[in-house]
């Protein structure tokens, strides 16, 4: 499948496409902030920059887009031109390698895609909100455990 745009045409798009502060993310930051979770955003001092960060649960949540991510990509690799192919085969690879970094420095990685949020939002929500409660218990019983 050959690109049906100029260079010039495909650089203006390009140019186009938001890297962050994404409608999903927007949608995912508010629901947590409305739910009285507060965090950071695109910690540059961490691995693949999350797009949310819980510095004190040490908790990284990516918001990836299914295209620009390659969600099942080995499915739909074959229907793209080698250009997109190469592309996002080089961003999972840039995922995978952020995300063991991360867990090698003891944070919980959460991902969440974007079909997911689509499909049902709340979920997405709980997702993120149980894996900060479970942080929490966690710690409660370390600190029983050290008295």
């Amino acid at each position: 499948m050959t690109d049906n745009l100029t260079p010039r045409q495909r650089k203006f798009c390009m140019t186009r496409v938001k890297g962050k502060d994404t409608s999903i993310e927007k949608q995912i930051r508010s629901e947590l902030h409305r739910l009285g979770y507060r965090f950071y955003k695109h910690s540059k001092s961490l691995p693949g920059k999350p797009d949310i960060v819980f510095p004190r649960k040490k908790i990284a949540v990516f918001i990836d887009g299914d295209f620009w991510h390659g969600y099942r990509f080995p499915q739909w690799q074959n229907n793209i031109s080698d250009f997109w192919r190469e592309k996002i085969g080089q961003t999972r690879i840039r995922d995978r390698r952020n995300f063991s970094r991360l867990r090698n420095r003891g944070w919980h990685v959460i991902r969440i895609w974007q079909h997911e949020i689509e499909r049902d939002l709340s979920k997405c929500i709980k997702k993120i909100t149980l894996n900060i409660e479970r942080t929490n218990q966690t710690n409660k019983r370390r600190m029983l455990h050290k008295t």
